[in-house]
């Protein structure tokens, strides 16, 4: 056999090789992303202690209306505005949607949050269908004292919000002492909010 056919054959036992590979390349792709994820999840910390620029200022202005239809105990559960947040208390601000998976699994989290008697939780649904972000509380529960409805997600904007959940520590000042990205899980909130809660109702994290 010649040189010229033997380069022909080797060509043509390759191409397939390179068929198969070209195939099963975005699937070794999305394996190793997923593999990421879960363990990132796992870990209980997926990029939460990003800087933000927001960090020791003011809430930003605004005034946000309730969920329509959404009714907890057979009462409406209120909207809220930038000033019900300087009234003394720390307010723990959580940004959340139904269509956010990491936001469900936080979800029991935000549950223990709202039981606690010296803070404040409230929420702020992010571009979200107010039918669809009662019906994921009426199937979870609500956690929040009320409920701001950002459907355009122009408040999410202007606090800065990169991927949901978000949850912010406000002091009794209004003042932005802490941010955590992404779901709170139960060692989380141990380990890391919970302790942040008492550093700043005990005057500090300034």
């Amino acid at each position: 056999m010649s040189e010229q056919a033997k380069h022909q054959e080797n060509e043509t036992e390759e191409q397939p090789r390179r068929s198969i590979w070209l195939a099963l390349l975005p699937i070794i792709l999305f394996a190793a992303l997923a593999l990421v994820f879960l363990k990132g999840l796992s870990d209980g910390d997926t990029s939460r202690k990003l800087p933000s620029v927001l960090i020791g200022k003011p809430a930003p202005e605004f005034d946000l209306g309730p969920i329509e239809g959404l009714l907890v105990n057979g009462k409406p559960v209120p909207g809220f505005k930038v000033a019900d947040l300087k009234k003394g208390q720390i307010t723990i601000v959580n940004f959340w949607a139904s269509w956010c998976v990491p936001c469900r699994q936080e979800h029991p989290q935000m549950i223990e949050l709202g039981k606690m008697p010296d803070i404040r939780l409230v929420g702020i649904n992010y571009k979200n269908k107010s039918a669809e972000a009662a019906q994921f509380l009426r199937q979870l529960g609500s956690p929040y004292a009320a409920i701001g409805a950002d459907e355009s997600g122009r408040v999410g904007i202007e606090w800065g919000v990169v991927g949901l959940p978000e949850t912010y520590i406000v002091d009794g000042k209004g003042i932005i002492r802490y941010k955590f990205i992404g779901p709170i899980s139960k060692k989380a909130l141990q380990d890391d909010f919970l302790p942040k809660i008492r550093e700043i109702a005990g005057g500090g994290a300034k």
